[in-house]
């Protein structure tokens, strides 16, 4: 660089770059002239907030400046904590723009005098604040450009806040088509909407139909099950749900019914992983017949399903996700003992489901037949 004669300019930890960042904090006083609770911001290597509350204490000092970050990328949190700049060993780089393992050292000085306080979210609340922007606005954020907002959605929860004016500052727009997928995966169980159990129950006809009845009117957003040996199935499900509560209350009434049942809202591995994985060969899964349907995506369409289906056929698969559409794509497979194939195809016709027969399909029999 030296060679070149080229002046190397810091991307924070500079007077001049904190500086231009605080004009956000002009903007949002001049587009905002009357009261201001609090002003949240993202926060890596500290030069945003640094220059944002800076500006905002010297004209607003009663306005409370929150600094963003992710519980996996939290050296400013940390540095603050114990008075000195503190180098993580790693960071999460799913908020890339912030993935910083060591903060600015002007940056920290302007953060001890001037940050009130500092707030950490985890990728599924980031998730969920996408999700919020997008619906408003039809804008979609990156989750470095969510941070704040999640941070303010938790922050304002925390407290209990009505009827306050908080801001926080959306910075970034680095987002990958590949990554709305996960987004769209985690973003309900980042809002609390949604409530991923493991659920064992009898492997005998009707204890699948005792458990969708004790799941109620809830919507199921997410079923895979697979057979497994004659005495318990294990289900992974995913359950619409409307108050974080809601998630204790219906594990104690699964297990009230002798259901024994795990919250993995929280588990990563499941999250990540199980939730795919969920299957393998059953060959004491005899006489088995797998179907392919469209379930029309309202309340009572699974309901239907199994009030029709006969007792006697033993469900050994199912997977349903929903996907926003206004059909569920299930994958069923029913034990249907021989003799029975005219009164089982009676079932499919009077169901009023499109439905198609996947027994013979090659990837069924490489993985799950």
């Amino acid at each position: 660089m030296a060679e070149q004669q080229l002046t190397f300019v810091h991307p924070f930890d500079d007077p001049d770059v904190i500086a231009g960042q605080g004009t956000v904090g002009l903007e949002i006083l001049d587009q905002h002239t009357g009261n201001i609770e609090a002003i949240f911001c993202p926060v890596g290597g500290g030069g945003l907030i640094a220059g944002v509350a800076a500006y905002i204490k010297a004209v607003r000092p009663e306005i409370r400046i929150i600094g963003v970050e992710v519980n996996d990328a939290n050296a400013m949190t940390v540095s603050l904590q114990q008075g000195k700049r503190v180098t993580l060993e790693q960071v999460g780089l799913f908020a890339d723009g912030k993935a910083v393992k060591l903060v600015g050292e002007e940056t920290f000085r302007l953060c001890q005098e001037y940050v009130d306080e500092m707030i950490l979210v985890d990728n599924d609340a980031i998730c969920a604040a996408i999700k919020d922007v997008f619906e408003d606005t039809r804008a979609i954020l990156e989750p470095t450009g969510a941070l704040a907002l999640a941070g303010l959605k938790a922050y304002a929860q925390q407290h209990g806040l009505q009827d306050k004016t908080l801001v926080a500052v959306a910075s970034g727009a680095n987002m990958s088509f590949d990554r709305l997928r996960f987004v769209a995966e985690r973003a309900e169980i980042g809002e609390k909407r949604e409530a991923v159990l493991a659920v064992t129950i009898p492997e005998t006809p009707g204890s699948f139909k005792q458990f969708c009845r004790l799941i109620g009117n809830r919507n199921v957003t997410e079923f895979n099950y697979r057979y497994a040996d004659a005495s318990a199935a294990h289900i992974y499900v995913g359950v619409a749900i409307s108050d974080p509560n809601e998630t204790s209350l219906l594990v104690e009434q699964l297990q009230a019914h002798g259901l024994p049942t795990l919250d993995l809202s929280d588990n990563e591995v499941a999250k990540l992983h199980l939730r795919h994985l969920v299957g393998g060969h059953a060959p004491q899964a005899e006489h088995e017949q797998v179907y392919r349907f469209e379930f029309p995506e309202k309340p009572g369409a699974l309901m239907n399903f199994l009030d029709n289906m006969r007792h006697d056929w033993n469900i050994s698969l199912f997977h349903y996700r929903n996907h926003g559409a206004d059909f569920g794509r299930v994958l069923v497979g029913m034990q249907v003992p021989p003799g029975e194939e005219a009164a089982f195809g009676e079932f499919l016709n009077t169901l009023g489901y499109p439905y198609w027969n996947e027994s013979d399909n090659p990837a069924y029999k490489l993985f799950l037949g």
